[in-house]
């Protein structure tokens, strides 16, 4: 085993495990503690972060929508065959019979 594979093997916080429920309790007292009275005051601005994070990402949606849709109208603009009418010749002589 190299050492690069033996790094990548190893993940960086693997010894923390998953988060149950006395670790959520022990985040969100060190959360009260730390913000006390400007909690709902983060709250509320963490809350308008994700509103406008997901107007964005939705702005970006319909850009990318509407540019896939217009490619799609001019491409079927384009793939149309245009009918063409067999051209008339005005005879310059007259015919013999």
């Amino acid at each position: 085993m190299s050492a690069i594979s033996a790094v990548v093997a190893v993940p960086v916080f693997g010894f923390l495990g998953p988060i149950g429920m006395p670790e959520m309790l022990v985040l969100m007292g060190l959360g009260v503690l730390l913000f006390g009275k400007r909690l709902p005051e983060v709250g509320r601005s963490i809350g308008k972060g994700i509103v406008e994070f997901k107007k964005g990402l939705k702005g970006v949606e319909d850009d990318i929508d509407e540019a896939s849709t217009r490619s799609d109208r001019t491409r079927a603009v384009d793939e149309r065959v245009q009918a063409e009418a067999p051209k008339f010749e005005i005879p310059s002589e007259p015919r013999k019979t």
